[in-house]
């Protein structure tokens, strides 16, 4: 079994993205990883060079142009999936704000061996947790996604989906995958607030247009973490690659969890999911 991990990534300095932690906790289970690295405005393209000679680098440039719904996220994940050689069974995604525990890593391992040879899987799913404010909070309302496909088949029909969340073969074809009982860990709200506030205006501008920018970020330096409704406390250790990380920890966030503002449906969804184990909402992919 041969497996290759994939991403891609623009201004993580600038930006404050765990890239290394990412790559690096998925790293054991790759024979070879591909990187996407889009045209930058800091020394991204060096910071991933000196990760590990298993790096391989495809130097891209984003275009511009796909402003609407983050296509470009799609086209870049593409651009290092695309890279992949044949003789890799597996290719193992993970996004530049994301971290496995590497608890999970036989987990995977085992998964992949398992389901090797059967072609009806297509790909794996993860569970997720999503950090916000601080590393002691994740997010428990339903607009927080539960699952999601990061193992797929080196499978050339396989394509990155609309804004790069998962994958399809085409765009009424989802992939039929098997869960795996690990998580990802999904860092992307939990920054310095200035590095925070320059995360939101260059990602929206993935999506909106100049108008739209200009009527709904706020013309400010820091992000306002104080605008979330639910949270709850995380009482179990993070990876060790993130350690260093949080160490550096240089901003506070508090949040009282007993005042959580929960709907009804996050009250019902919460119930379903934690007491059946089954996840309410739209799926980008057929469990089988």
């Amino acid at each position: 079994m041969k497996v290759a991990g994939f991403t891609f990534i623009k201004n993580a300095v600038k930006l404050d993205y765990p890239v290394v932690e990412a790559i690096t906790s998925i790293l054991p289970l790759c024979d070879a990883f591909y990187v996407a690295v889009g045209n930058s405005e800091d020394d991204t393209l060096n910071l991933i060079k000196n990760i590990d000679p298993k790096i391989h680098i495809i130097e891209t440039i984003w275009d511009d142009s796909l402003r609407e719904g983050g296509r470009v996220l799609a086209v870049e994940t593409d651009k290092a999936f695309y890279s992949i050689p044949d003789e890799f069974d597996w290719a193992f995604y993970i996004q530049g704000d994301e971290v496995m525990h590497e608890k999970y890593l036989p987990v995977v391992k085992d998964a992949m061996q398992r389901w090797l040879n059967n072609k009806e899987v297509e790909g794996m799913l993860f569970k997720y947790l999503h950090f916000y404010g601080s590393y002691d909070y994740i997010g428990i309302a339903s607009n927080w996604y539960k699952h999601e496909v990061r193992i797929i088949r080196n499978d050339k029909s396989i394509f990155s989906y609309k804004d790069a969340q998962g994958f399809r073969k085409t765009p009424d074809e989802k992939l039929h995958v098997k869960p795996i009982d690990a998580y990802m860990y999904h860092y992307g709200w939990v920054k310095d607030p200035r590095s925070m506030q320059q995360k939101q205006e260059s990602f929206h501008k993935l999506w909106h247009d100049d108008q739209w920018m200009e009527k709904n970020i706020a013309k400010t330096d820091k992000f306002d973490y104080s605008g979330i409704n639910a949270l709850s406390l995380f009482k179990e250790t993070h990876p060790k690659v993130m350690q260093e990380r949080i160490t550096r920890i240089n901003w506070k966030f508090k949040f009282d969890v007993s005042f959580n503002r929960l709907s009804l449906k996050d009250k019902f969804k919460i119930f379903m999911l934690n007491y059946f184990g089954w996840d309410i909402g739209y799926k980008n992919y057929r469990v089988i």
